[in-house]
């Protein structure tokens, strides 16, 4: 895989492929690249995404023409690592569910440039949906052990697999090697054995991470940091002078028709705007909440010259 020469985004000065990032200045709610890669002959596009901490649907979604199994040698990939932060207290994580995404804000230390990182992630299928809410990491464990409820016990047995009271850590585990423990009974943050459905819709409501991901979120994360889960299938936000809109498809336990995104979409905006002035162009507004891309899109109307 090599990174094409063309860079299409936002660049921080410290640049790097990983997922930590300056954080924007309080006036600014955009941070990260996008960047095109061309894919090798042996590549998968869930290869690519994991090795730029991206999600399965994210990496789908950027890339809608493109086979997920077999790109093509030098086919080239949009990496879609660019965000607006949510609208929700920039303070240890939030999770915002449509995006399936996490952003972490580590305490600032004195002297030293405030950071966010940020991970894709599994959340609940609709029948086991993530719940929202605000609460807390109340414990963390490495390999933990994972005692399967009965309700997951009784939908394996139907399906002829029986699962023990008790499974130990080790590969069959499927929180992995690592787990925070949310204060909403029941609820992990935790890794996977199965990590290329990190960024789906497969879990049973606990929230999946690449193994990667967990063990550096897991060496900086504390008892009583606060989680915020959110649903904002719309965000908008500042970079520069040029505003922007970032349009995911909504959840399906949540749903909005056309109409009511696009009424989210415009309050998203009025929220922005209240920060400063921009015409907004009504074609791009309308070529954004059409594609649901994921992906930040200028939709104010360039300054005209004098």
């Amino acid at each position: 895989m090599k990174v094409a020469l063309c860079i299409l985004g936002l660049i921080q000065a410290s640049f790097a492929l990983g997922a930590t990032y300056d954080l924007p200045r309080a006036e600014f709610d955009l941070f990260g690249y996008q960047v095109e890669v061309e894919a090798d002959y042996e590549d998968t596009l869930i290869d690519i995404a994991r090795s730029h901490g991206i999600g399965q649907e994210e990496i789908l979604r950027a890339n809608p023409h493109i086979d997920r199994w077999l790109p093509g040698a030098s086919t080239r990939v949009t990496i879609p690592a660019r965000f607006i932060l949510p609208s929700a207290p920039r303070d240890g994580l939030v999770l915002n569910l449509p995006e399936m995404r996490l952003y972490f804000f580590p305490a600032p230390e004195e002297g030293v440039q405030p950071q966010v990182q940020t991970y894709p992630v599994s959340i609940g299928r609709m029948d086991w949906s993530t719940p929202q809410g605000s609460t807390t990491i109340v414990s963390k464990q490495e390999n933990p052990p994972w005692h399967p409820p009965e309700s997951i016990r009784e939908e394996h047995a139907r399906e002829g697999d029986f699962l023990p009271l008790v499974v130990p850590p080790g590969p069959t585990n499927p929180l992995g090697n690592h787990a925070l423990r949310l204060g909403i009974p029941g609820y992990l943050i935790h890794g996977t054995n199965k990590e290329y459905g990190v960024g789906m819709r497969v879990s049973h409501g606990c929230i999946r991470m690449l193994p990667e991901d967990i063990a550096q979120l897991f060496s900086h994360v504390q008892r009583g940091t606060p989680v915020h889960i959110i649903n904002q299938p719309v965000k908008a936000g500042w970079y520069g002078g040029d505003l922007f809109l970032e349009v995911h498809p909504p959840l399906e336990e949540y749903p909005m028709e056309a109409a009511a995104l696009e009424a989210e979409a415009n309050a998203a905006l009025d929220r922005a705007l209240s920060k400063r002035y921009a015409s907004i162009d009504a074609q791009a507004l309308e070529n954004v909440l059409a594609r649901k891309s994921g992906m930040p899109e200028v939709v104010s109307k360039a300054p005209i010259s004098r």
